[in-house]
């Protein structure tokens, strides 16, 4: 079997600037100053107008979000489990990327930094405040296995299905088969046709895509600033302000941006496998010389919890839960991913070519969620079991979203102590550095729409997205959140431009498989 188009490359690839779509780059620049201008002259009017908008659209657009969600995860195990889904994408007899470093650059880019940030802290969290799901007591030997499942609901299944599963078996059909950029703008190549390929449509759909991931990454960089600074200070008394804060960002710009230059096949793959590598290492050692028993009991209790429990709580509304909840725990975590898709498809079909679309939807919809959930339980877990033992009380600190406080007390608590602590500040520098160079290649293609993106391209949009969190820190933290609350503004038209994978997912791989002599 051999590739059945090539992708016609009109833009010429030795000219940086030449290598970039000038809407997108337009919109998306503009944004970024925009964003930044507007918060230097006013932040308070920035915060207030986003702040408003997010509230509209978590409880307005809370539910539709819900249903994409359950929706596409439930599509794509059927289009995986149906005839189709021996058919390979891309047209070749192999894979291009061995297995084991394919797996990590979809955990490393797609987990992040934010489930390592989030790992710790809210498993603890939904156990010392009952999820609106349940009705345990706080804080009991009762409310552990809840406290999981509600994590495990946001990190879960319906979290990694829509990242990369529909969504990148259209891009993969359209761009592998039919010669079209590779690019969000081809997600609506099944609806619009050329059109949306070729029309200020496109750069304007690509725009919105770019936006909504630049908003996403800038606030795992800030935030990882953050952290990095705190944990500094409490292991090793450094200065814990804004020198050190740019000091993790310029040192965590520099790692990304070199391996996002790279390439794909060298600096992306290294630092994904070595971070997959220290969370293995990280996670034996949690689990063999921690409470060993306690966590592989939470693990399976939790696991069946959220099973049981799965509709009821990936369909709960403000109706039945409090809107403060509902907004910055679901609605504000689907957002967050929704807005990640078009741009994690793009990545995902870009490392996925030779691997079946079974392989690569239970790669993603499955496997990786599984991984997610045994991660949450071996830190969340470890952070419960010493909460109800009472090693430590999280709970002010949570109850102020200082997770980056309960991620450094849970780790210390950690077999290794320090040591355990200082090699999870890694983790998550390394889990960021991750998504930087990913998104940075991500958004490069999608500017260039082909594969092989200018190396300069890349290394500005890294640049571009330190330098904006850098700015926000410097105005305080407080701006990056509300960067953080933008996500979910963007959520809205990158909803509707996935929306079609529902039908255009299946249609692309019943295709495949067609032209491969499968059905």
């Amino acid at each position: 079997m051999t590739a059945t188009s090539s992708v016609p490359v009109t833009r010429d690839k030795s000219n940086a600037l030449a290598d970039s779509d000038p809407v997108v780059l337009i919109l998306t620049i503009g944004f970024i100053l925009f964003f930044v201008g507007a918060s230097i002259v006013n932040s308070e009017s920035v915060a207030s107008v986003i702040g408003a908008g997010f509230t509209w659209t978590a409880k307005y657009l809370g539910s539709f979000f819900q249903l994409l969600l359950l929706l596409t995860f439930f599509v794509a195990i059927g289009t995986a489990l149906s005839r189709a889904g021996a058919a390979r994408v891309g047209g070749l007899d192999r894979p291009q990327i061995g297995r084991f470093r394919w797996l990590s650059m979809i955990m490393c880019t797609l987990l992040a930094g934010g489930g390592v940030f989030f790992a710790a802290g809210e498993p603890v969290y939904h156990f010392v405040v009952t999820p609106p799901a349940f009705s345990t007591e706080a804080g009991t030997a009762a409310a552990v296995a809840p406290a999981m499942a509600q994590a495990f609901t946001h990190w879960g299944f319906l979290a990694w299905a829509v990242l990369g599963s529909l969504t990148a078996l259209v891009l993969t059909r359209a761009h592998y088969d039919q010669g079209k950029p590779l690019q969000p703008r081809t997600l609506l190549y099944p609806v619009f046709g050329e059109k949306v390929i070729q029309g200020r449509l496109g750069g304007i759909v690509d725009a919105f895509c770019v936006i909504a991931v630049v908003a996403g990454t800038v606030g795992p960089i800030g935030f990882l600033a953050t952290q990095m600074s705190f944990g500094l200070h409490e292991l090793f008394g450094v200065t814990d302000g804004y020198g050190t804060q740019l000091t993790v960002l310029i040192v965590l710009a520099g790692v990304y941006m070199t391996s996002a230059m790279t390439g794909l096949h060298k600096g992306i793959q290294l630092l994904s496998r070595f971070n997959v590598l220290l969370a293995l290492a990280i996670a034996a050692v949690i689990f063999i010389f921690g409470p060993t028993l306690f966590l592989a009991n939470t693990y399976t209790q939790s696991m069946g919890e959220y099973v049981t429990s799965f509709f009821a709580m990936a369909t709960m509304t403000a109706q039945t839960a409090p809107d403060w909840w509902m907004k910055w725990w679901t609605v504000f975590f689907f957002a967050w991913f929704i807005g990640y898709t078009p741009l994690m498809a793009v990545f995902v079909a870009r490392i996925s070519r030779g691997r079946t679309v079974r392989e690569m939807i239970l790669a993603v919809a499955l496997l990786a969620p599984i991984a997610t959930t045994i991660w949450f339980t071996l830190l969340g877990g470890s952070g419960i079991y010493h909460q109800l033992a009472g090693t430590f009380d999280l709970t002010d600190a949570l109850n102020s979203f200082r997770f980056d406080v309960a991620t450094l007390t849970v780790a210390q608590a950690l077999p290794g102590g320090t040591w355990m602590a200082a090699a999870i500040l890694l983790l998550t520098t390394i889990f960021v550095a991750t998504t930087g160079d990913s998104m940075s290649y991500a958004i490069a293609m999608v500017g260039a729409g082909h594969d092989e993106p200018s190396p300069w391209i890349r290394v500005f949009w890294g640049g571009a997205m330190a330098l904006m969190a850098a700015i926000l820190l410097y105005m305080g933290a407080g701006q990056i959140g509300v960067l953080q609350q933008f996500i979910v503004l963007t959520a809205i038209p990158v909803s509707l431009i996935i929306l079609p994978s529902l039908w255009t997912g299946p249609k692309a791989a019943m295709a495949m498989a067609r032209e491969q002599g499968l059905v």
